[in-house]
């Protein structure tokens, strides 16, 4: 199984999971590891530790989910990718990313397809909706009164 930890700013990683838990339950092999102004200076090495002790537990591999690009969770990322083998990180996360790859990553192999499949999944759970759209009428079919 390839192990995944979820990280970012304040408390993205703590409201992923919280939602994550609601929707498909306690998962094994995931922690999250929050960015907290407070705790910036031990960060780095809290992260480093998480991989670490996941990339133990997970031969195939770890994903790193992290909010932003360019932010200190990504870089610090980043940098501990330098260092340990099947690592991947994946930006810009969100829940239907990571719910539809809690599902897929049981008898994963290849944690850089996995992470490919990632971003293909998050990109398409980006939508604009209106409510013609969802009531399955087009935008411009709507009555002159809005009803």
């Amino acid at each position: 199984m390839v192990g995944f930890i979820l990280t970012g700013h304040g408390h993205f990683a703590d409201g992923i999971k919280s939602a994550l838990d609601m929707v498909a339950g306690d998962q094994e092999n995931f922690e999250i590891v929050p960015f907290e102004g407070s705790q910036a200076a031990t960060y780095g090495d809290d992260l480093r530790a998480a991989i670490t002790k996941m990339h133990g537990e997970c031969e195939e591999g770890v994903i790193v989910f992290v909010d932003l690009l360019g932010g200190t969770p990504f870089n610090q990322s980043m940098m501990i990718a330098n260092d340990v083998d099947k690592l991947e990180i994946v930006t810009g996360s969100n829940l239907p990313m990571i719910i539809e790859l809690l599902f897929a990553r049981n008898g994963a192999t290849n944690v850089t397809a996995l992470a490919e499949q990632a971003v293909a999944v998050g990109q398409q759970a980006v939508t604009r909706q209106s409510l013609a759209s969802v009531m399955g009428v087009a935008d411009d079919d709507t009555e002159e009164d809005g009803i």
